[in-house]
């Protein structure tokens, strides 16, 4: 994404609340692009999505250079607020509490959108809540909060984690509680969220790809390798962040015995902070040769990552969907995941793929052979299965499907009692977005 023209703040203006030609929707994002990860591209997604869709769409987040400002691009208004480096994560930036909460009374009273939408719990989505409750405006919040993914950053020491993941979790309820209607990507992630004592119902929206970017091209496999200057062989990829709950340490452990077998290579897209060791890891096992670490890799190329690859991997335990799994998927490869949190809504057993006991070095590495010794006819029915599953998660129906959210929760300003989420077995819960494992 390419930041628009940036102008001063006090400079936005009102929109016309009895103007309902188009939705007006302020979407909060505590990480949005140029930040490289899940949650600040779906965010970026449906912003765009939405705006595409001819409505009127005003994402508030953090400057990505430290000073705020108003930037157009895509057709969305992004209000950037003062931002200061993330210590533990410093890829990242973040907003300071002081000043949040009047700078966000005073934006949605100018623009009076006809619903908020949060996508975290975090500094600026707290007081995206907080302020749309107290304006009277419909909050609808999105959770894509697991704090595994937190504990490495932070440098939580091991022993701590259950404690410090428990009073997280309290955090993000009581948070949630505050909003009128809440959704996670996954059916899984909703059930955890129940589970950490979150008393209303949770509405699984996907994510959402983009079907026509992520498509099979088996016949440019080559091209796409010497795109990426790797070798013309069999080729594992995995895409994501380079970091600790990734866990990818373990795909680069089972290749030197899946090299025992086949000629191939591992490719690993995308940047982290534990880039160092695993290049380290791989000259230790004697596969530094086979281990291409591609960097962050431009959106308009990152399809050809998934082109240039045969089978995909994942061994984290901490994805709430994973939208790369879907993108390869929706590309065309099977995929040996970890059996954790969402990942097994993804894998069908023998179908498209195979999922590992998380930490099992030797059963990935089985599963990795299973899929690279089944032939080029059972290698690519699995790839067709992967496609047909991905085929549920195009993004234009998660943008249906929000877009009947925010028109569900519109009509009703708040009167101090949350409107709840539909009750199981009523219409509104039968239109419940459809996910892989269903």
């Amino acid at each position: 994404m390419t930041p628009g023209n940036q102008r001063a703040l006090h400079r936005t203006t009102r929109a016309n609340p009895g103007d309902d030609t188009r939705l007006r929707v302020l979407i909060g994002a505590d990480t949005y692009p140029p930040d490289v990860n899940g949650a600040a591209y779906f965010t970026h997604r449906l912003a765009g999505g939405l705006a595409a869709r001819g409505h009127d769409v005003h994402v508030v987040c953090a400057s990505a250079t430290g000073d705020p400002g108003i930037e157009y691009a895509d057709g969305v208004t992004l209000h950037r607020l003062r931002s200061v480096p993330v210590l533990v994560h410093p890829s990242m930036r973040t907003t300071l509490p002081l000043g949040v909460h009047g700078h966000l009374e005073r934006l949605i009273s100018r623009l009076a959108p006809h619903v908020v939408h949060a996508q975290s719990h975090f500094t600026i989505n707290r007081a995206v809540v907080r302020c749309g409750r107290l304006s009277g405006t419909p909050v609808v919040l999105t959770n894509h909060f697991m704090p595994d993914n937190l504990f490495a950053h932070a440098h939580i020491p091991a022993p701590l984690h259950d404690m410090v993941g428990g009073l997280a979790w309290r955090d993000m309820v009581r948070v949630a509680h505050e909003a009128d209607y809440v959704t996670t990507p996954t059916q899984r992630a909703a059930d955890l969220l129940a589970g950490k004592g979150f008393g209303r119902p949770v509405e699984a929206v996907s994510c959402g790809i983009d079907l026509d970017r992520f498509h099979p091209r088996g016949a440019e496999r080559s091209k796409a390798r010497a795109r990426f200057g790797l070798p013309d062989r069999e080729t594992i990829v995995f895409v994501g962040r380079l970091d600790e709950e990734k866990r990818i340490d373990e795909i680069v452990r089972a290749l030197p015995r899946v090299l025992n077998h086949r000629d191939l290579q591992l490719a690993l897209v995308g940047t982290g902070q534990r880039e160092g060791e695993l290049r380290a890891l791989a000259a230790s096992l004697g596969v530094a040769d086979r281990v291409h670490f591609l960097g962050f890799v431009p959106d308009e190329d990152l399809p050809l990552a998934y082109v240039a690859a045969d089978l995909f991997a994942i061994a984290g335990v901490a994805e709430l969907q994973s939208i790369a799994t879907l993108e390869a998927m929706s590309t065309g490869l099977p995929v040996v995941a970890a059996d954790a949190m969402a990942l097994p809504h993804l894998v069908e057993q023998g179908v498209n793929g195979y999922l590992f006991r998380p930490g099992d070095v030797a059963e990935l590495t089985a599963r990795l052979l299973d899929v690279l010794g089944a032939g080029e006819q059972r290698r690519a029915a699995m790839g067709e299965a992967s496609r047909r599953m991905a085929l549920t998660h195009d993004h234009r129906r998660s943008l249906d499907r929000f877009e009947e959210i925010y028109a569900e929760v519109r009509p009703a300003r708040l009167t101090g009692v949350p409107r709840r989420s539909p009750a199981p077995g009523t219409p509104a819960a039968r239109r419940r977005y459809p996910v892989a494992a269903a």
